[in-house]
């Protein structure tokens, strides 16, 4: 027979579920103080800045509206977002769709190949680019061996080249959240499609694709957000003409020394950003954002 606990004295169950209820409480406490220091009082501080010099005014916010050439760079951006998601898509998907038909270990060696530019720093790979797209570098030297040009073609310092240099970094982003919704499609809906007298392509088209949507908005929706913000890139692989809203940040704040009107445009970057999430995760659910079919 167990002997009763001692009056006033706490169950030793109880007594390890409270320490360690205090732990969580006390690691929560500590993640939360991290966050603050991090992040949220940095951003404060840039939202400050974007608003006074040395008093309150508009005038920063005004200015970016007013001058064509920062409008200029946001269409930019746009533009450029918008190509990289589109040729992200068109290299993810059959990439993705390719990860799923083949066997265990071709699918990790396809994996593997994937993440590899995650080991590696992208600023070594856009230095990377430079040298394989530069008037001497490879694509050039095959091309007037193979006598398709006769003389160098320019590759980089243009639209091509951050497109290039871009959808390299990014094409994980998009190849992920279509892998995760594609392994989660019922291969048996496709077989019984093609039972019934249904063609590779009718069942593909019919049955796969529409299965495989979430994660194309999932993995658009990620591709899109990070290359409006993407900086180094752009920065290295772009010329005069492709200023995008990030190098021209970086400008304003190096060669200018203007921080509140660099602030402000970090200000109008993030609510921009912030914007396109909630516009996103609005009308396509954040479940389909997560590549989550089961809700």
């Amino acid at each position: 027979m167990t002997a009763p606990a001692a009056p006033g004295r706490p169950a030793p169950g109880r007594a390890a579920r409270r320490y360690w209820r205090s732990r969580q409480e006390l690691a929560l406490v500590g993640s939360l103080a991290f966050f603050l220091a991090i992040y949220l009082y940095p951003l404060t501080r840039l939202l400050v800045w974007s608003f006074f010099s040395p008093g309150f005014t508009l005038e920063h916010y005004a200015k970016l509206f007013a001058e064509p050439a920062y409008m200029q760079a946001l269409r930019n951006t746009a533009e450029i977002s918008v190509w990289v998601t589109a040729l992200s898509l068109a290299l993810g998907y059959p990439l993705a769709y390719l990860m799923t038909v083949v066997s265990g270990r071709v699918r990790t060696l396809l994996i593997v190949l994937v993440l590899v530019p995650f080991w590696t720093s992208v600023l070594v790979r856009t230095f990377a680019w430079m040298v394989i797209l530069g008037k001497r570098g490879i694509i050039n030297q095959l091309l007037m061996g193979w006598g398709v040009i006769d003389k160098p073609v320019a590759l980089i310092y243009n639209m091509l080249g951050v497109q290039i240099g871009m959808v390299h970094v990014l094409l994980p982003f998009m190849v992920f959240p279509l892998l995760n919704v594609m392994t989660r499609i019922d291969t048996s809906l496709v077989t019984a499609a093609r039972s019934l007298g249904a063609s590779p392509r009718q069942a593909f088209l019919r049955i796969f694709l529409p299965l495989s949507l979430p994660g194309v908005s999932a993995g658009c929706v990620l591709v899109f957000l990070l290359a409006v913000g993407f900086y180094i890139t752009p920065a290295l692989l772009g010329g005069e003409g492709q200023v995008t809203f990030t190098t021209l940040i970086e400008l304003v704040v190096r060669d200018l020394l203007d921080w509140n009107f660099g602030a402000s445009l970090g200000v109008f970057l993030l609510t921009i950003v912030g914007t396109l999430f909630v516009l996103f995760s609005t009308l396509l659910g954040l479940e389909r954002l997560t590549g989550d079919t089961r809700a």
